[in-house]
């Protein structure tokens, strides 16, 4: 499945059904030639140049596309690095007008009464009002003083609530307290590029230091000489800065300028103990409105996930993603997906969206109820190797597979990309016995049912661990066990 992150429509990826997206900023496509499907080096990894973050009030796109969108001919093998899920078809994101025509008023215009005779009985007349008006303020006042004195007799038919909200006590558990609780721990993030464009989306306090958690595509605009703002629901703005970001996994780091010494993080929790069913509480700045607070449940689990902002430049994430109803919508990128004691269980990335519609008529619309989160299980190793390093690790098997649909899992193509060998001589794939041609079906106990989804699964492992895939040749079905690769950075 492709999705958009959070703005604009994104194609749907071969690993699911299709479904309407929405998208922001427009890129054009070009024809793609016939031939031979796309390919790509697993994992593909997008490059370094940073996509469009999310627009204020329409902000990061959510769109898919399809590997044409990137410039390869379907018969082109494509690189590692270009294996991703194309950009989607761009819209361009507007408001309606919301203006009046300029006509007309609250009704007719309004004409001035002809003047009183100047006589005796106009002064009189005019003394009696005002004393009428005088005697109308004193009875009024004596009024609320009788009624607001009876509503406390035992003749009052009303019942005023207890004065003081603070008396008010909500357990633990409620949405109102797990609210309470985060809501002081996240911010509105403000990207700006050096040229002034730039979009709003949201964060969170990963640790003491001033670190703050988010999406790649919410700060990609200002990585490269921009500006960095982070906003906490009680007005303090920050400045901050890129500490490191990962454009494949969407994951990217943020730090505070002079960060306070109060800051509390938000606790990590599990996202592999998360049952389909579960809770779940969002909080974000949907359309430039910040710490907005939804809830929903846990949709479903390891959904195979490729989202893009929509941009010409840009290429694809890729997640196995936790699917939430909960209300996500532009602006929300960034923000955590929290469980019913308030953990953080992951990140909202991206949206599914109708492509018609929206507030006022724009093309770009909201929520129908298909949000995407990065596991936190993954965000927080990525964050951390951001952190230490600046550059993101991505685990690899070292082959080339297309991006096509209908293989009926990821297919190892006959050639990599630049004519370069669709196995790597001496990678894993290669010392696990795979060959141009194989179609790998299962990652462990995974389906695998194409290219995108086989590398959404082998990001959520790291370099080094051994994994088992099942794969077909000559209508054969065969397993072999690979030691994941690495590679370093966005490139």
């Amino acid at each position: 499945m492709s999705t958009e992150n959070e703005g604009t429509a994104v194609p749907p990826a071969p690993s699911a059904p299709p479904v309407p997206v929405e998208t922001p900023a427009a890129s054009a496509q070009s024809a793609a030639p016939e031939g031979g499907a796309p390919t790509a080096q697993l994992p593909s990894v997008p490059p370094s140049a940073p996509g469009a973050p999310e627009q204020t009030p329409a902000y990061a796109s959510m769109g898919a596309g399809t590997p044409e969108a990137h410039g390869h001919a379907p018969g082109a093998p494509v690189s590692a690095a270009e294996a991703g899920w194309p950009p989607p078809p761009p819209a361009v994101p507007s408001y309606a007008d919301g203006g009046g025509s300029g006509a007309g008023g609250w009704g007719s215009s309004y004409g001035q009464p002809a003047p009183k005779p100047k006589n005796g009985r106009g002064g009189l007349v005019a003394a009696i009002l005002v004393a009428a008006l005088v005697a109308g303020g004193v009875g009024g006042g004596i009024g609320y003083s009788l009624a607001k004195n009876n509503d406390n007799s035992t003749d009052s038919t009303t019942v005023s609530a207890p004065s003081g909200s603070g008396d008010v006590k909500r357990a633990s558990g409620t949405v109102a307290n797990v609210a309470a609780r985060a809501l002081p721990s996240t911010v509105t993030i403000e990207a700006e590029s050096s040229s002034g464009s730039g979009g709003t989306g949201t964060g969170f306090v990963f640790d003491t230091q001033g670190h703050i958690l988010t999406n790649n595509h919410v700060v990609a605009e200002a990585v490269d000489g921009g500006k960095l703002t982070a906003t906490f629901p009680n007005g303090k703005k920050y400045d901050a800065e890129v500490v490191g970001h990962a454009q494949g996994y969407d994951v990217a780091v943020i730090k505070l300028k002079n960060a306070p010494s109060d800051l509390k993080p938000l606790t990590l929790g599990d996202s592999d103990a998360v049952a389909v069913g579960d809770s779940t509480i969002a909080i974000g700045a949907p359309f430039g409105l910040s710490n907005t607070v939804t809830t929903g449940i846990i949709s479903a689990k390891n959904r195979p996930v490729a989202s893009s902002d929509g941009s010409a430049s840009s290429k694809a994430s890729y997640m196995s993603a936790l699917q939430t109803d909960a209300s996500i919508n532009p602006g929300n990128s960034g923000g955590p997906l929290l469980d019913a004691q308030g953990a953080v269980i992951g990140i909202n990335s991206a949206i599914q969206s109708s492509s018609s519609g929206g507030l006022g008529g724009t093309s770009q619309s909201g929520s129908i109820g298909l949000g995407f989160a990065i596991p936190i299980n993954q965000a927080k190793h990525v964050a951390q190797q951001l952190i230490k390093t600046g550059k993101p690790v991505y685990p690899v098997i070292g082959a080339s597979v297309s991006l096509e649909d209908g293989t009926g899992g990821a297919k190892i193509t006959e050639q990599g990309a630049s004519g370069s060998a669709a196995v790597t001589s001496g990678g894993p794939a290669d010392k696990a016995g795979l060959k141009p041609g194989d179609v790998i079906t299962k990652l462990d106990d995974q389906v695998i049912d194409s290219g995108p989804t086989l590398i959404g699964e082998i990001w959520t492992h790291q370099p080094g661990d051994v994994v088992k895939l099942t794969y077909t040749r000559d209508g054969k079905t065969h397993t072999a066990e690979v030691t994941l690769g690495q590679r370093d950075g966005d490139s």
